[in-house]
Formats: C-alpha cells, sequence, structure tokens
C-alpha cells in the first residue's frame, strides 16, 4: 500500500512538471514565432503572423494544473509553510494532538474541496462550458485536473492523519535536508 501511495504522490509530481514544461514549450514557440515574423520583416518579406492562439489562457490552465497536482509532493516533502512556533512552545503530548487536529481539518477541508471541484466538472460538462479564448476550450479538462490535484491532496493529508494517529511522525516531519544554509546556523 505504501508503494502504491508514494507512487500516487509521485505521479502527480511528475504531472505538475508535466504541464510546467508545456507552458515552456508553448511560451517558447510563441517567442520563436515572434522573432522568424520579426526577422522577415527586417528583411522585407511580410509576417507570417505566427502565433500560439489562446496562448495566455492554456498556459493559465496549465499552471492551475501544475499548481493543484504538485500540492500532494510538496506537502509530503515538506515543502508546504506551516507555522509551528505553537508546536515549539508545548509539550510533544500536546503538539501531537495539535498536529493531529491539524491534519484532520484539512483533510476535512480538501475531501470538502474536491466534492465541489467535482460537481463544478459535473455541471461544466452538463452545460458544455467552454473557454472564452480563440480556442474554445471545454472547461471540464482544466477543472478536472485540479479536482485530481484536490483528490491526491487529501489523500496525502488522510495518509498522514493515519500515521499520526498510529503514534509515527507525518511525512513532512521526517523529510531529511541537505541544506548547506540551514546547516551554516
Amino acid at each position: 500500500m505504501r508503494n502504491a501511495l508514494n507512487g500516487l504522490y509521485k505521479t502527480a509530481t511528475v504531472l505538475a512538471a508535466c504541464c510546467l514544461v508545456t507552458i515552456a514549450l508553448l511560451v517558447s514557440l510563441q517567442v520563436m514565432g515572434r522573432l522568424l515574423d520579426g526577422a522577415r520583416g527586417l528583411v522585407g518579406l511580410e509576417p507570417l503572423g505566427l502565433l500560439v492562439p489562446s496562448l495566455a489562457e492554456i498556459a493559465g490552465f496549465f499552471l492551475v494544473g501544475a499548481s493543484f497536482l504538485a500540492l500532494a509532493g510538496t506537502l509530503r516533502n515538506g515543502d508546504h509553510i506551516r507555522v509551528s512556533i505553537l508546536l515549539q512552545g508545548v509539550g510533544p503530548a500536546v503538539a501531537r494532538l495539535l498536529n493531529i487536529w491539524a491534519l484532520a481539518v484539512a483533510f476535512a477541508l480538501a475531501a470538502f474541496f474536491t466534492w465541489h471541484a467535482l460537481a463544478l466538472v459535473l455541471d461544466s460538462y452538463r452545460y458544455n462550458e467552454v473557454s472564452f479564448g480563440i480556442i474554445p476550450i471545454p472547461l471540464m479538462f482544466p477543472q478536472a485536473v485540479m479536482t485530481l490535484g484536490l483528490f491526491v491532496l487529501a489523500i496525502a493529508l488522510l495518509d498522514d492523519l493515519v500515521t499520526s494517529l498510529t503514534g509515527k511522525a507525518p511525512s513532512y516531519e521526517t523529510v531529511v535536508r541537505d541544506d548547506p544554509i540551514e546547516g551554516s546556523e
């Protein structure tokens, strides 16, 4: 089970990275098209008007995908922003209970948002909602990727909650850092 969950988190993180790479490729194509058109204009030729239609909108959709798909992986890697000053000021037993409470609330919120994001996807599908750009993109696709990211985050939070309830440290507390800046204090 542990291997399957870790594989799920890693797959979501890789998909997030693929979204970022896709944004970079699309923007690079747009820049190359403009450079080619500019070069043609310099030598007296008519520009071809090379562009990626709806680039800003498509890049925005991929950015949403990257952001939401990376949530679980960054949680598991301890990269989410956490304010642990309260945990440092209380004893280990109280800190553990506060951690469990925070994970339970976070899981409940993630499950709530996942449920409603899924309802949004179903509504967009039912009413055939599309984006307003040059290319009408069905909104259910970026919404489904967002929902998938939320779902994987909810699973990761539940995973850490169950781990904490069994008396072990959650994933974000067991990450080993090789940060030379932190070690130089």
